[in-house]
């Protein structure tokens, strides 16, 4: 069932309202596996690179949903849609079963090791440069540590990352990009977006992921975030996996990294809600190549307006990805890195005012959708994607506090860029 606006692209008084129908739809520029549906959208009504208008446009009931990303830089353009189509599906059995119906060839699949064992990789993918390389990432971790630890700075936290630029032939598709990441992370939520709503230096360009991390949900009155912050690579030995798990969990400077984005989540999201639930401690939380701190929050809205698009401008973006104090860690990252573009941002969906039929008859497979529901997933694990050259960029980075030690920062960006790059077969330079 196709939950559609209109198939032109029409902005503004003459655009139709939503309706249910099953047409079959153009192209998708956007889809989102999360752990218990499928969402994906086609055609465009408008398009938004303000999140603040988009989130306006939906609160006038001009548009019946926004999808897209959020850029990591809250000055920065950003690529929202109004689609003309929006469709939800939820498998019979598991994500799993939805993921399977995605042509799916020659994926790698990581064994014990972390190695893989399949025939071959989507494409063959080569990494022809790394900004910085490690050795200059570990200087520019090391710098971090000195302004963190004076006391006459401000700054109390900052997220380094590095990149890594890469080929591959033949030319690797966002599709088959995101089945490979399907495949090998099948607990994590799964995403690709046309990147061209932000301006022409983005189009053609696609951000495809794995993310492991909830930015924000909203369903009905309910909100939910599940923060993760304080990372350690996980190891093939069980009893080592387990140690270091083990390690993390009781580790005053993974717990005090993490207590920055609950306690910036709290502050946010306190003033929206009439309850929130935050546990005092995090637990563990594993992906297949990270061991992680996190936190479920849950909440219920004081507002039935706020919407999933209203809180993730609310709450974006986290110290998980930026740091503390938000300005300045950002301007430290601005100067270090430079444009970070949609890495560290987010990725998701929001659904507007629903007509009547929509209201009365629950959309297939997403029973219980409202107004205003939606999920933002923060951009990390990912890869921007040009489809016309098949060329991509991929980030990792860490929080950065005054007791990190670098080599052990290097080594987390190492273990965290394995999820793209043995989607693709590819070793770090």
């Amino acid at each position: 069932m196709t939950l559609s606006t209109s198939t032109g692209h029409v902005d503004g008084p003459d655009a139709q309202p939503a309706r249910v129908d099953g047409s079959t739809t153009p192209a998708d520029h956007f889809e989102l596996y999360g752990l218990d549906y499928h969402c994906s959208a086609s055609g465009a009504v408008a398009s938004f690179n303000d999140p603040a208008r988009a989130a306006e446009s939906l609160a006038r009931g001009e548009h019946s949903a926004i999808v897209g990303a959020l850029a990591f830089d809250t000055e920065a353009p950003s690529a929202l849609t109004a689609p003309a189509h929006i469709r939800f599906d939820v498998p019979t059995s598991s994500r799993a079963t939805a993921v399977a119906t995605i042509p799916v060839t020659n994926i790698p699949v990581p064994n014990a090791g972390g190695s893989t064992n399949a025939p071959g990789p989507v494409a063959e993918a080569r990494v022809v440069a790394a900004e910085p390389l490690r050795e200059e990432h570990r200087d520019r971790v090391a710098a971090a540590v000195a302004v963190l630890a004076d006391s006459t700075n401000p700054l109390a936290k900052v997220v380094l990352a590095r990149k890594l630029l890469l080929d591959t032939t033949p030319r690797l598709t966002p599709e088959s990009f995101m089945a490979a990441l399907a495949t090998l992370n099948p607990h994590s939520g799964i995403f690709r977006t046309e990147l061209t709503p932000a301006g022409d230096a983005h189009h053609g360009r696609h951000l495809v992921g794995a993310s492991p991390e909830v930015l924000i949900r909203r369903r009905g009155r309910q909100v939910s975030a599940h923060p993760l912050a304080g990372s350690t690579p996980r190891h093939h030995d069980p009893s080592v996996d387990a140690e270091r798990a083990a390690t993390l969990n009781s580790s005053a400077k993974d717990l005090g990294e993490h207590r920055f984005v609950v306690d910036a989540l709290r502050s946010a999201l306190a003033p929206l809600c009439t309850r929130l639930d935050v546990p005092d401690a995090p637990s563990i939380v594993g992906t297949s190549s990270m061991w992680h701190l996190g936190t479920p929050i849950v909440g219920e809205l004081a507002d039935p307006s706020t919407t999933a698009l209203d809180l993730a401008i609310a709450v974006h973006p986290t110290p998980a990805v930026c740091g503390t104090p938000t300005a300045a860690a950002r301007e430290y990252i601005l100067a270090t890195e430079g444009d970070r573009g949609f890495y560290g941002g987010a990725v998701g969906w929001c659904v507007g005012n629903l007509s009547t039929d929509e209201r009365s008859g629950a959309l297939r497979g997403a029973d219980g959708i409202t107004p205003g529901d939606g999920e933002w997933l923060v951009a990390i694990r990912c890869a921007e994607i040009d489809s016309r050259t098949g060329t991509l960029a991929t980030w990792a980075g860490g929080g950065i506090v005054a007791d990190s030690d670098p080599d052990a920062e290097v080594a987390e960006t190492t273990a965290k860029l394995r999820t793209v790059l043995r989607a693709l077969g590819a070793d770090e330079i």
